[in-house]
């Protein structure tokens, strides 16, 4: 849930940025180095959340480019937490 949480922060700032750069002064070197960051987060946060063992809201709010991490992080603390079974 860690790495969830770091990329899906990074994720969002990155989108951020590229926004900002694009209404402002649109600097290509801002763009290329930040697009790729946010592609990496991006899949990272899918990656990370696919691998929770949760409820697949989680999993369906991790696709949502920008503000997914955030969404399936909102509904990783709104959820129970899943029953442990002893083997």
């Amino acid at each position: 849930m860690r790495v969830l949480r770091i990329a899906s922060a990074v994720e969002t700032l990155s989108l951020a940025v590229l926004f900002t750069n694009l209404f402002t002064v649109h600097a290509e070197v801002i763009t290329r180095v930040t697009g790729p960051v946010h592609g990496l987060c991006y899949v990272t946060v899918i990656g990370a959340a696919s691998m929770i063992p949760s409820s697949p809201g989680v999993r369906l709010r991790a696709l949502i480019p920008g503000i997914g991490g955030l969404l399936a992080l909102r509904r990783l603390r709104s959820a129970p937490a899943p029953a442990v079974q002893k083997g």
